[in-house]
């Protein structure tokens, strides 16, 4: 998508564009035979997802670290539509312990898995570790849903089986995955704090989003799973997710007013990704503005992201510090 197309909307391939609202993309859309988890759905764009999805009546978890938030987001959508399907389970990314627990939780419910949008977040954040001892920004962004997405794969894997209906993960990424560090992926410096930059960290964990996207793709078409895993770019909306960095976001807005978006267009590749038939069997791919674009060449490096795959199983399965 070019400049011109950000800026004035014009639909892309897809016949959707930069204006293009999430309720816009799956207009006509049923999909009152599908569970989705939407992780971070109690705010932003999560809650505008879950609330479309419900919408279109599948039944939506959400899964959010602060409950009373993600309850107020449920009664938003249960307002919307009376008759929506929503349960809200806590989930605190930083933390496996939490991640484990949230899917017992899940599990408990007894109900099938067909979506898994890996949305929720933090960025900009100061140099800290998460509860496991990873720095924040990849242990919450990347490892935390590497971890989730791992310990639903028998549920998701089961459900595509028994009902033949295709299976999907979306991850979202951003266009900031192009601005990292110079390796993509620092493996052997992941907590090194003398060289931390907010934004490079924030970069490194949203390719990592897309590389675990596209190493889950190989791993399911080598095995003949019927679930397709992609990535997307939102695109720039202003959410809780920049509280580090308002400032910057501002003055930055100033500057980009006509390629920002409001969250109902935030929201759309998303849920076009999740539900939309046109892309049955589209897998591995990444998506800006409900569009098929070409990420950077580190996103399209099949040795990192098999690198990426291996760091991240030897983290989740210690537990422990890198």
């Amino acid at each position: 998508m070019s400049i011109l197309s950000l800026i004035t909307g014009r639909p892309g391939p897809s016949g959707f564009g930069s204006a293009s609202t999430a309720e816009q993309v799956t207009e006509g859309i049923d999909a009152s035979n599908l569970t989705a988890i939407v992780t971070g759905g109690a705010s932003g764009i999560g809650l505008e997802t879950a609330r479309v999805l419900a919408l279109r009546k599948a039944h939506v978890i959400i899964a959010a670290r602060n409950m009373e938030a993600a309850n107020v987001a449920k009664q938003l959508i249960l307002k919307d539509s009376e008759t929506a399907r929503v349960d809200v389970l806590k989930l605190d990314l930083c933390s496996m312990k939490s991640v484990r627990a949230f899917v017992d939780d899940f599990n408990a419910l007894n109900v099938p898995l067909n979506i898994l949008i890996n949305n929720a977040g933090v960025m900009f954040c100061p140099f800290q570790l998460s509860n496991d001892g990873i720095e924040m920004q990849f242990a919450t962004n990347h490892i935390g849903h590497f971890l989730l997405t791992n310990l639903l794969l028998e549920k998701m894997k089961n459900t595509a089986r028994s009902t033949g209906i295709e299976g999907r993960i979306v991850n979202l990424s951003s266009i900031a995955h192009n601005y990292t560090y110079e390796q993509g992926i620092r493996f052997d410096q992941i907590n090194d704090e003398s060289g931390y930059s907010d934004k490079r960290a924030y970069g490194q964990s949203k390719l990592a989003n897309i590389l675990h996207a596209n190493e889950l793709s190989r791993h399911f078409q080598e095995e003949g799973i019927n679930i397709t895993a992609n990535s997307v770019h939102p695109g720039l909306i202003m959410t809780p997710l920049m509280r580090y960095s308002k400032l910057l976001m501002r003055v930055i807005r100033v500057f980009t007013f006509y390629l920002w978006k409001n969250v109902p267009q935030g929201a759309s590749t998303t849920c076009y990704v999740a539900l939309h038939p046109n892309l049955k069997g589209v897998t591995g791919k990444y998506y800006l503005d409900c569009n098929e674009m070409q990420p950077s060449a580190s996103a399209r490096d099949t040795v990192l992201a098999k690198n990426l795959w291996d760091f991240s199983n030897k983290l989740v399965s210690s537990g422990a510090k890198p």
